[in-house]
């Protein structure tokens, strides 16, 4: 037979939790404002185990593949600038190798947390240097199925962020959260990153264009450590509106190669070759 003083501690329980669901449903801000700082915490804990690799270099393969299963190859490299602190955007310059239809094609970018980012486009053909406008970022970078707002770092404070649970992913466990972009003319009106719980690294990220359908997903794969910092080594972009992908294979990073500002100058893109 139950004892009086437990049956009394379980009715309890139920009256409490009786009121804690009445509460929260009269108040729904409670537990959105709970996601909200959850996802918030997710998202800065996994933003900021990268930090401290002051710069980078490294190269990549680049492989186009069309919704037929075709493919073509570009080789190009990276630099990245750390950023000054999260209130500043990274700095980093892509540049084409090959093919020769784009070999010196450069991009230089600047990010920004809630201003448009500063991006200019280097076109040999024409020898000039193009602003990209911020009303142009959603576009394609140079045919492949990443934009231009793709190619500049993902900023902590550029997102609202929101927790949406718990998934088991490739055998991972991974904490999946919403992030809106507050900055204007973005492409995608959110994404949901599903990030490891281990070393608190993206391995899946999904993009909703402007109608809010999903657009595409860039997996992640072949995280390899440099010290204190991680970095995938296979990104694959997919569009699931035209069947077209692009992967991005990189070769081994060099983390501290003593790149300065004015490795990230726009006068630089000129000089290119």
């Amino acid at each position: 037979m139950m004892h009086k003083p437990m049956l009394r501690s379980k009715r309890f329980a139920a009256i409490l939790a009786v009121i804690t669901l009445g509460y929260s449903i009269i108040n729904p801000g409670l537990w959105a404002d709970e996601a909200e700082e959850r996802g918030y915490e997710i998202a800065a804990r996994s933003d900021r185990s990268d930090t401290g690799f002051g710069d980078s270099e490294v190269t990549a393969v680049m492989t186009l593949t069309n919704a037929a299963g075709a493919t073509s190859t570009r080789e190009m490299y990276f630099k990245t600038l750390e950023r000054e602190n999260e209130q500043v955007g990274d700095k980093s310059l892509t540049v084409f190798v090959t093919p020769r239809d784009v070999q010196g094609t450069a991009l230089l970018s600047h990010a920004k947390i809630l201003e448009a980012d500063d991006q200019w486009l280097f076109l040999p053909a024409l020898k000039r240097v193009k602003r990209i406008s911020s009303a142009s970022k959603s576009g394609p970078f140079v045919g492949s199925e990443f934009a231009f707002e793709d190619f500049t770092s993902t900023e902590l404070n550029k997102y609202s962020y929101k927790y949406v649970g718990e998934e088991t992913l490739d055998g991972m466990k991974v904490d999946v959260i919403e992030r809106l972009p507050l900055y204007e003319n973005s492409g995608y009106t959110r994404q949901v990153a599903y990030i490891d719980q281990d070393v608190f690294q993206t391995r899946k990220l999904d993009f909703y264009d402007r109608k809010n359908a999903l657009l595409k997903t860039l997996s992640f794969a072949d995280y390899r450590q440099y010290g204190t910092i991680w970095r995938a080594h296979t990104l694959r972009m997919e569009n699931h509106q035209t069947g077209k992908s692009t992967t991005l294979s990189y070769g081994d990073y060099t983390i501290g190669a003593g790149l300065s500002d004015n490795d990230f100058d726009k006068a630089v893109l000129k000089r290119i070759r």
